[in-house]
Formats: structure tokens, C-alpha cells, sequence
């Protein structure tokens, strides 16, 4: 069914054939593909990062979504497109490093089947409690006690099977030791509204959504999944300090990818103009303040491969270890 939907919506866009660059390019609009619905987190930075590179470029940068499982038919669709520098995926550790060891018959080769333009920054994952519903867990250590005195009872939503949400809970558990109990929801609303209503008793959600929720009380941060604190969100540890974890780190990524065979002059352009953006004072503060994430240290090309290649063998390990599978 996958390939299906991927075949009929890549007739949308010019068959794959030999990397023809556009010498003027670009001289017509640009799209940017996202994986996932309206309002998720790649939406909102995709269309923020569109209008700076529409006037850096001179054409129009157009956003576009083709939802479902769980990123793969976008991403099967930049896979097979024509490489001229007029699509353009914003891709995910989820789609690009997590979902390799998930889909075992994916249409696609997650890292051959694209040229890497670059990182858009590291976005954390926020272990939350709901103050209400689960007064008592005031720190991880709360929490941990709770787990271990109670072997398998606690429970945790998470935004869909193998998600990172969920791959997270997973790798928390096993470096801690406790058994904890899996409810997957079709995406962070529902994941949130189960922690709210007291259904479960903890979620890793990701840090853009989190932070209104924080910082109104409705939630509780007890640690993040970053080697070092969340700027936006003052005075919550690190999980590696709260729960006595060192090196426990489960941040994801955003990136730009492209079809396999982006002209390197297009590539180059991309990358230099982006790398401009990231480094704008308001561009940087809305990324740090509003949404969480941390600017990417690596901005090359080469610099990204290596971080996919690295993620896809990190994430593979948390995959087999916690048993997680789609098809």
C-alpha cells in the first residue's frame, strides 16, 4: 500500500531521470516536503524557515505535507524525484534514522536514497508528569521509586508506536532498570491528553509542544533528554543529572535532504543560505526560546551524513533492545 500512495503522489512531481541542474536556478518556486500533518513540529519550521530563504533565493519556498506512515511516504517521494533542486525534504531522525529499523520493507534506502543538505537543529524529548493527576512525583527520583516498588504498573503514552516519544520511555527504562508500560496514541494530542486525564502516568513528548504546557503548570518537567539543560525551559535538569544517568541522551534531529544526485552547486547554495539563516539573532531565538531546539554545531553537508550514519546505528540498538516494530 506504501508504494502505492508513494507512485501516485510522486506523479505530482517530475520523474527521477539525469541531474539536469537549472542554470539560473532557481527560477520557479521551490517546495519543501514535510512527512507529517498540518502544525506538527516540521510543519511550523518549515514554513518559518521559508520565508527568509524565499528572499535569499528570490522564489518562492512552498510548504507542502503528505502525511503517513510515519514519514515514509514523503520521504519515498523525494527519494525517487528528480534532483534539480525544486524539492526538497525536511526530514527527521524519526523518518531518516529510526525508521530504518522499524519498516522492514521500506521502499527507500533511508541514507543512500538522498543527498544531505543540512542539520536544522537537535530537538530534545521532556519527560513529563501531571501535577495533578500524580502529585507525588515531584523529581525523577519520585518517579524511579515509584517504578521499582511497583514493577510493570506504571504506564507512559507515547505518539505512535516506535516513535520517538516512545524509543525514549524505552531507553529510559532500560537504563534504569524498571518496567514500564507502553500506551501508544495516534500523535501528541492524544498523548497529552492521556497524561492531563491521569491515564498514564508519564510521556516524552518533545520539547516545542511542552514548553506552553510547562510553563502554564499543567505539566511537570522532570528532566530533559539533552546532555545539557533546555534553554527554554529554566530550571528543569538534564535527565543524565536527575536520574542519576550520565550520558543518557535521546534528542532527535530536523534536517534538509534532497533527492539522490543534487547538482553539489545547488547543494552548496542550500546549505550556505540556510547556514545564514540559523545564524540570524530573531532565527536563533525563536528556535532556542519558542520551540526548544538546539541551532546545529555541524553545518556541512559531510558533517550531516556522519550524524545520520551514527543515528541510524544509535537508534537501530534502542530499536532491538526494546522490541519495537511496525510491519
Amino acid at each position: 500500500m506504501l508504494r502505492l500512495i508513494a507512485a501516485a503522489l510522486l506523479g505530482l512531481w517530475p520523474a527521477a531521470g539525469p541531474a539536469l541542474a537549472d542554470e539560473a536556478w532557481p527560477s520557479r518556486p521551490i517546495t519543501i516536503l514535510g512527512g507529517f500533518p498540518n502544525g506538527a513540529g516540521t510543519d511550523i519550521y518549515a514554513r518559518r524557515l521559508a520565508e527568509p530563504l524565499s528572499r535569499a533565493l528570490g522564489q518562492p519556498v512552498v510548504v507542502d505535507n503528505r502525511s503517513g506512515a510515519g514519514g515514509n511516504i514523503a520521504s519515498d517521494v523525494v527519494a525517487k524525484a528528480r534532483p534539480d533542486g525544486y524539492l526538497f525534504l525536511l526530514g527527521t531522525a524519526g523518518t531518516h534514522a529510526i525508521n530504518p529499523g522499524l519498516y522492514r520493507n521500506l521502499p527507500f534506502d533511508a541514507l543512500r536514497d538522498v543527498t544531505h543538505v543540512i542539520l536544522l537543529g537537535d530537538v530534545p524529548n521532556v519527560l513529563l508528569v501531571s501535577p495533578e493527576r500524580r502529585p507525588q512525583y515531584r523529581s525523577c527520583q519520585d518517579l524511579l521509586a515509584a517504578a521499582r516498588a511497583r514493577p510493570g504498573a506504571l504506564n507512559y503514552s507515547s505518539t505512535g508506536n516506535g516513535a520517538s516519544t516512545h524509543l525514549a520511555a524505552a531507553q529510559f527504562a532500560a537504563a534504569t532498570g524498571i518496567e514500564l508500560t507502553h500506551i501508544p496514541y495516534r500523535g501528541q494530542p492524544g498523548a497529552m491528553s492521556a497524561l492531563l486525564a491521569g491515564d498514564v502516568d508519564l510521556f516524552f513528548n518533545q520539547s516545542g509542544p511542552s514548553i506552553g504546557p510547562v510553563q502554564q503548570g499543567q505539566v511537570r518537567a522532570l528532566g530533559t533528554s539533552t546532555l545539557a539543560p533546555v534553554q527554554a525551559l529554566p530550571g528543569v535538569p538534564t535527565i543524565a543529572a536527575a536520574c542519576g544517568l550520565p550520558g543518557f541522551d535521546t534528542s532527535t534531529w530536523y534536517g534538509l535532504l534532497a533527492p539522490p544526485g543534487l547538482p553539489q552547486a545547488i547543494q552548496a547554495r542550500m546549505n550556505a543560505e540556510i547556514g545564514r539563516i540559523l545564524a540570524m539573532p530573531e532565527f536563533r531565538q525563536w528556535l532556542i526560546e519558542t520551540q526548544g531546539i538546539t541551532p546545529p554545531s555541524e553545518l556541512t553537508p559531510e558533517g550531516f551524513r556522519r550524524t545520520h550514519e551514527r543515528d541510524i546505528a544509535r537508534w537501530g540498538e534502542i530499536i532491538r533492545r526494546s522490541g519495537a516494530s511496525v510491519d
